[in-house]
């Protein structure tokens, strides 16, 4: 019997808010093994926001998803079959081939995961591409220091949750921003110092002026909006602005607002720097020797959102813009997928 992959496809380029209707699933055969290549059975598919960027035909740093093509992104599976020498039968392996249960590839597309005792998963967050956003944003672009004041913006997120830890374990004072009264609750577990719900916070820059009353010296940016505008107001005297990410704006259609206070930038010399983790992907190593024993000695923590099945994909994705996920969004497949509800061609 030939083996076979579901996949989720983009049907159409999304206009603001992607909707279920944009997404179609699909079962094609998988390709003969070849030499130099590798089967491989998903069982974690990441779920990021950067995702978004690529379903539109706007120019970025990476080529859009194509149309009636499988989608991709961060997965964890297993080896199930390989005709090369450096993977075999049980491996578990990382990859940029997600959005699908099951795919054949070349070796080099392929990482095997480091020996550890922790869950496979977290290498898709907190020790994968969300975790090393974070660590490179506070090291290498911010160069954050020990004293300093440090507000991440979307911080029960993937990346917001490790930036703040990762800023807690450098010594730094950490103000996040979140918007439910649980969230606020986790992110104090975490080690926060304070926390805003911006949902809950009439005047964000009165806020943080009496939370940082002498100003913030880095701000990790993953929203844009009115807590930019804010957090120029505040900024203390040569501060940095890691720019991340702008989920604020990711389903505008071009018509997110920008800034109104950009003169602070010149006024208290501050620098905005944007942050693409595949910058930095030569300190991956340095970052997993930092984070893993962390976490296995439980001096970090990371939270999920989990969602059942392959199907479920694309309301997990809607789902991070409506600020239904702590921690990384996962969805976990199952054994014998079924897809109620589902388009499927």
């Amino acid at each position: 019997m030939t083996p076979i992959s579901h996949q989720i496809q983009l049907l159409r380029r999304p206009t603001g808010l992607p909707v279920q209707s944009d997404f179609i699933l699909k079962e094609v055969p998988l390709p003969a093994l070849q030499e130099g290549e590798v089967q491989v059975a998903n069982q974690w598919l990441s779920v990021d926001p950067y995702m978004r960027g690529r379903m539109s035909e706007a120019k970025s740093y990476v080529p859009p998803f194509p149309l009636n093509g499988p989608l991709d992104g961060g997965a964890i599976g297993t080896v199930l079959a390989s005709r090369h020498p450096d993977f075999k039968a049980g491996d578990q392996v990382s990859s940029m081939l997600g959005w699908r249960d099951a795919f054949v590839a070349k070796g080099d597309q392929l990482t095997r995961l480091p020996t550890t005792t922790l869950p496979s998963q977290l290498f898709l967050g907190a020790l994968g591409m969300p975790g090393m956003t974070a660590w490179a944003g506070l090291h290498k672009v911010a160069r954050l220091q020990a004293g300093e004041t440090l507000l991440v913006s979307a911080a029960s997120g993937a990346v917001g949750t490790m930036a703040v830890q990762l800023a807690k374990r450098a010594g730094a004072r950490v103000i996040g921003s979140t918007g439910s009264a649980d969230k606020v609750a986790y992110l104090k577990t975490l080690g926060a110092d304070a926390v805003i719900n911006y949902r809950e916070t009439p005047d964000l820059d009165a806020e943080l002026a009496r939370l940082a009353p002498d100003g913030i010296q880095v701000y990790f940016e993953n929203v844009g909006g009115a807590l930019l505008d804010a957090a120029l107001n505040n900024m203390a005297l040569h501060g940095r602005i890691v720019l991340c990410g702008l989920i604020e704006q990711y389903n505008s259609n071009g018509q997110g607002s920008g800034p109104r206070n950009l003169s602070q930038m010149i006024r208290k010399r501050i620098l905005m720097q944007g942050l693409l983790v595949s910058d930095h992907w030569q300190h991956y190593g340095d970052f997993l020797a930092e984070a893993i024993p962390a976490f296995e000695a439980g001096a970090l923590q990371a939270e999920k959102t989990i969602s059942e099945g392959l199907a479920s994909m694309p309301q997990a994705f809607i789902g991070l813009f409506e600020g239904r996920n702590t921690g990384q969004m996962l969805a976990g497949l199952v054994v014998q997928p079924s897809f109620p509800g589902f388009d499927q061609q």
